[in-house]
């Protein structure tokens, strides 16, 4: 079995390429770099939002792919930055997938920051109508809805998975997490104190190992073609266990902290909690690793140990 993984040196991509080798699955990376976790993988170095359908086409299909991941596409920094590397790639993803004689079956990764902001308490299930507000996930539910459109129509295989926020090993050097991370480590660095300000939120975290097991299940899953399956723990966690979580990683002084509370400033609101049932009956799958542990598992792939 062969599964070819775009954005393979990415949070997520590069626990999906793992999760898969430790399958032994053929796997592939597509990323416009090369990154040293990928040794041992076939890898082909492209820029797919500027690729032509044709190219994408022949990464994916010599030899046949049974599995394409999506999990590309960066954060960026503007509307027209985060339109050109998500939904340009998509498209042209598309057109790909549609040339191929055989149909590999596509893992589209999503956000929740599609549904938008909702009162505290909702339980986000997949018919909820999305209402994003901000650029990135208006451009995400455009890229999610691209696929969705495709595969109803019987262009290709494909599902969404609507992704909860990510802790874990690797996470995104733009992430509220890793910028948590770099502030405790030159923090401790420095012996001085560490100002945080912390929102008065919650939301659905879940650990990117356990996304990529999720991404595993949807690539085979018998009856999830076309639709959107949400990823999360299920809960709704304060902000401040993760805050307090990390700081207990590092081992960093209680007495050297100092809190306020502050705006929430999200891509999405300062509520989620996802309905994961579909995703427990149809994949079948379910999170296995806790939050704390997941936090400190990130602590310590990025710096070790305390003391």
């Amino acid at each position: 079995m062969r599964v070819v993984v775009l954005g393979a040196t990415g949070s997520v991509g590069r626990q999906v390429c793992a999760a898969y080798a430790a399958q032994g699955w053929d796997v592939h990376g597509v990323a416009r770099r090369p990154a040293p976790h990928l040794n041992g993988c076939g890898f082909t170095a492209l820029d797919l939002a500027a690729a032509e359908p044709g190219r994408i086409a022949a990464v994916l299909g010599d030899p046949p792919a049974d599995v394409v991941v999506n999990a590309a596409g960066g954060w960026g920094d503007t509307e027209e930055e985060m339109t050109y590397s998500h939904l340009r790639l998509v498209r042209r993803l598309v057109e790909a997938l549609a040339l191929l004689p055989h149909r590999p079956r596509l893992v589209h990764l999503g956000s929740v920051h599609e549904y938008g902001p909702v009162p505290a308490g909702t339980l986000l299930r997949e018919d909820l109508a999305p209402d994003p507000v901000t650029p990135y996930a208006r451009v995400k539910l455009e890229t999610s809805s691209a696929v969705l459109a495709a595969a109803r129509t019987g262009v290709l295989d494909a599902v969404v998975l609507r992704a909860a926020n990510m802790s874990g090993p690797h996470p995104p050097q733009e992430s509220f997490l890793a910028a948590l991370m770099a502030r405790v480590s030159t923090a401790l660095a420095h012996g001085g104190r560490l100002e945080l300000s912390v929102a008065d939120a919650r939301r659905d975290f879940v650990d990117v190992r356990d996304v990529a097991q999720a991404v595993m299940r949807a690539g085979q899953a018998p009856a999830v073609g076309g639709l959107v399956v949400n990823i999360g723990r299920g809960d709704a966690v304060p902000i401040g266990d993760l805050v307090g979580w990390l700081l207990e990683a590092a081992a960093f002084p209680e007495d050297r902290v100092d809190r306020r509370a502050a705006p929430v400033r999200s891509k999405g609101g300062d509520w989620t909690r996802l309905d994961i049932g579909r995703a427990r009956r149809l994949l079948p799958w379910a999170p296995r690793i806790g939050l704390r542990d997941s936090v400190h598992s990130m602590w310590r792939t990025a710096y070790g140990s305390p003391g």
